[in-house]
C-alpha cells in the first residue's frame, strides 16, 4: 500500500504528463530538397471578331467548303441557335466564313441570311477558294453506247381498204298463195257443215 505521499506525488505526475501530452508541438525542421524551377504558363485570351448564330426559326443550316451551293460540296452543318466565330465575308458580302473545326483550314462558308450578328466586328474580305475538280471526267464510247440501243427501222403504215358493201336481205312476196283459200275459213266452213249434219240428224231423230 502507498502511503499518502507517494499518492500525491502519482497524482502531480498524472497531471503533469497530461498537461505535456495535450499542449506538446512538435518542432518542424524545414525539409532541404531541390524545388522545381520554371515558370507557370499564363493563358491569355485574345478579343474575338465577329460572332453570329444561327436564326432561331431554322433548325439545321448547311455548310459549304465555299461560298456557292452549287460549285462547293457541303462539309458539315450548324444547329439551331449556334454560335461560332467568323473570319471574313466573301466578294458579294452574301456569305461569311466562319470557324469551322475539322475541316480542312477549319473554315467553312455559311449564308448570310441564314445566321444573325450577335457580336459585331471588322470581316476582312476573303477570296473565294478554288473550286474542286472531279477525280475523274466520265467519257461516253459512241460505239459502246450504240451497241446497246436497238435502231428503229420505219416502217410504212398499211393502205386502208374499205369492207365489202354490206347487203341487206329483202323478202320476195309469195305470188302462189294469193288464190288460196285461207286455212282458217276452211276450217270454220267444215265446221259449219258438220254443226249442220248434227243439227238435220237430230232432227230425223226425232
Amino acid at each position: 500500500m502507498f502511503g499518502p505521499g507517494k499518492r500525491l506525488f502519482a497524482f502531480f505526475l498524472l497531471v503533469g504528463l497530461g498537461s505535456w501530452v495535450v499542449f506538446y508541438t512538435p518542432v518542424k525542421y524545414p525539409v532541404v530538397a531541390q524545388q522545381p524551377t520554371g515558370s507557370i504558363a499564363t493563358v491569355t485570351g485574345t478579343p474575338t471578331g465577329m460572332i453570329v448564330r444561327v436564326n432561331l426559326d431554322l433548325e439545321i443550316v448547311n455548310v459549304y467548303s465555299g461560298p456557292s451551293t452549287y460549285l462547293y460540296p457541303s462539309v458539315g452543318v450548324l444547329l439551331l441557335g449556334q454560335e461560332v466565330p467568323a473570319i471574313g465575308i466573301s466578294d458579294d458580302q452574301n456569305w461569311i466564313q466562319v470557324y469551322y473545326p475539322g475541316v480542312p483550314g477549319s473554315a467553312a462558308w455559311v449564308y448570310g441570311p441564314y445566321v444573325t450578328i450577335i457580336k459585331t466586328g471588322r470581316l476582312p474580305r476573303v477570296p473565294a477558294p478554288s473550286t474542286p475538280t472531279p477525280a475523274s471526267t466520265p467519257t461516253i464510247n459512241p460505239t459502246l453506247v450504240a451497241a446497246f440501243i436497238d435502231p428503229v427501222t420505219p416502217t410504212r403504215l398499211p393502205t386502208f381498204t374499205p369492207p365489202p358493201q354490206l347487203v341487206v336481205p329483202t323478202f320476195l312476196p309469195d305470188t302462189g298463195s294469193a288464190n288460196r283459200i285461207p286455212v282458217g275459213l276452211a276450217i270454220m266452213g267444215l265446221g259449219f257443215i258438220g254443226a249442220f249434219g248434227t243439227l238435220i240428224s237430230f232432227l230425223r231423230g226425232r
